[in-house]
């Protein structure tokens, strides 16, 4: 019988002293016998270490057709699925099941490189074990990752001449700074910098024309362009220049515009095209090889901080903003990118590019005005034994962002009650419903059960920040839920102050965007509360 280009027989003569490849072929064995007969499969490996091997040995399925999937999760898992449903099998070692055969063990978690493995012990313990340390479960891939991959269109790259896919960008993966060579192909930007300039004296500058913009200071009072770009020189700019303390200056006229580099306002107006996204606008035209952003609209600031730490990584560039999910006001100035040399290398202006033809790297996000419902839980509350505070707590930060609450409710530490006080806002039409209390440990404190019991789907509890770690954020039905705990009460400034913005304005929040809120994440209690011009949950 064969499996690919592959003999159970000659597989196993190959196999046998690779561990991986071994266990990886059992791995493929079970998963194929449990796919019915005639089903068009596919494959997909949760790590790139053997297990592929294994596959494209012994199944029709390669990377090169296409019908193979390799993901870098370092999880030696294999799925057989059927290319049209996504049905299949999903195959993996059962780390407690292996914990008896000390050199699977030591093979599956790690503790020796494949070679120092005693292969025949490795191969005696496999055959002893057999199909009892995998386990095997049903699984459904998803749609997305279902047919076969879309064929790539090839472009050739303007810096070292390879053809490459055009959805990579402007430039290919190598010169774009992902070349694995430390000398030769893709290391476009290892160039020597441009020769510089050659000055002349400023009494030989009459009629001729300024190469750059030329910055004036005056100590606390101004910092301007005193000369401009291509400005013709007279007699009477002569002694401004040297009372600037210009003794020599660059010249058009003694430097030619070089065959291979880009000027810094030419690279600046490449940047001011493909930075701003939406709600965001440049201010003026680029000038000194600096251009800057300003919000078109109130909103939020969303940056990709991933890309704009990548273009700022090449060399020669730079932009800056002001932090991620910062809330603006319609003219605020956001961000701000220059050319760094007079000139920049094409390779490194291309380079730069590439990192930005994936998109803006920010935009301003309208902030919807929410129909807010507030649901004060507690029974003390309910009972009328102490006054509440938190509903107009809740108000005037919703009326902060324009938000109007519809309806205030109040329930006792009661899930039947918090699920009924839940349905009734949604009814008043509230898309927001804001809780608040009742979410602690206390066996007392039931707004989370309730809420559960209500319908609360895509759950994040706990935010790594103080004060409000245990603010919640879900979703019922059409309407976002945020859980705010009994801290509101006595703080000025919690998670909820940061939560609520990103909610108004769309922005999906993940526990990693939870997780990264960690970092910035203690309030300094000031007596004086200033945020949101603080570093409170900066990131």
């Amino acid at each position: 019988m064969t499996f690919g280009l592959w003999t159970h027989e000659s597989f196993l003569e190959r196999a046998n002293s690779i561990p991986g490849l071994l266990i990886g072929g059992r791995m493929a064995e079970l998963a194929k016998s449990r796919i019915p007969e005639g089903v068009d499969y596919a494959a997909l490996c949760e790590t790139a270490l053997r297990l592929p091997d294994a596959v494209q040995m012994l199944t029709p399925c390669s990377i090169g057709n296409g019908r193979l999937r390799v993901l870098p999760f370092g999880i030696c898992a294999l799925t057989l699925y059927d290319r049209h449903t996504g049905a299949g099998v999903r195959v993996e070692p059962d780390a407690e099941r292996i914990e008896p055969y000390d050199t699977l063990r030591a093979w599956l978690l790690g503790e020796l490189p494949e070679e120092e493995l005693d292969a025949r012990r490795f191969l005696a313990q496999l055959d002893e074990a057999g199909e009892t340390i995998l386990s095997v479960r049903p699984v459904r891939v998803r749609r997305d990752m279902l047919g076969p991959r879309p064929m790539d269109k090839k472009v050739r790259c303007p810096l070292c001449g390879s053809w490459y896919p055009e959805h990579y960008g402007g430039i290919c993966r190598s010169c774009q700074g992902q070349s694995p060579y430390e000398e030769g192909h893709g290391l476009s930007l290892n160039q020597q910098r441009m020769p510089a300039p050659v000055p002349i004296p400023v009494e030989e500058a009459v009629g001729k024309h300024a190469l750059h913009d030329m910055t004036q200071i005056i100590p606390g009072k101004e910092k301007g362009a005193a000369f401009v770009a291509g400005q013709e020189l007279s007699a009477g700019d002569i002694c401004r220049l040297q009372q600037m303390g210009k003794n020599r200056i660059y010249v058009q006229e003694n430097t030619p515009h070089p065959e291979g580099w880009v000027h810094e306002d030419d690279a600046a107006r490449g940047f001011a095209r493909l930075m701003p996204g939406e709600g965001v606008e440049v201010e003026a035209a680029p000038r000194e090889g600096k251009v800057n952003f300003r919000a078109t609209r109130d909103g939020m600031l969303v940056v990709d901080t991933e890309r704009l730490e990548r273009f700022n990584l090449v060399p020669d560039v730079m932009c800056c903003t002001r932090h991620n999910y910062s809330l603006l006001e319609a003219g605020t100035r956001l961000a701000g990118s220059r050319a760094i040399p007079l000139f920049l290398s094409r390779p490194g202006f291309l380079r730069a590019l590439s990192v930005l033809e994936d998109g803006p790297l920010f935009k301003v996000l309208p902030m919807r005005q929410a129909n807010i419902g507030i649901l004060v839980t507690g029974t003390e509350v309910f009972q009328g034994l102490i006054e509440d505070r938190f509903a107009p707590i809740i108000t005037q930060k919703a009326r902060q962002h324009r938000c109007n609450v519809v309806k205030t409710l109040f329930a006792p530490d009661d899930a039947d009650m918090i699920v009924q006080g839940v349905r009734d806002l949604l009814a008043a039409g509230a898309d927001l419903i804001v809780t608040t209390a009742g979410m602690s440990v206390d066996p007392d404190d039931l707004t989370r059960k309730g809420l559960t019991e209500a319908g609360l789907t895509e759950t994040l509890y706990g935010v790594p920040a103080l004060p409000g770690t245990m603010t919640l954020i879900g979703r019922i039905g059409g309407a976002q839920i945020i859980g705010v705990p009994a801290c509101a009460l006595f703080f000025k400034t919690t998670t909820f102050d940061l939560v609520l913005p990103r909610l108004l304005a769309g922005v999906p929040i993940t526990r990693l965007d939870l997780a990264r809120i960690g970092n910035g994440g203690l309030c300094m209690e000031c007596k004086v509360c200033t945020f949101p011009k603080c570093p409170f949950g900066k990131v």
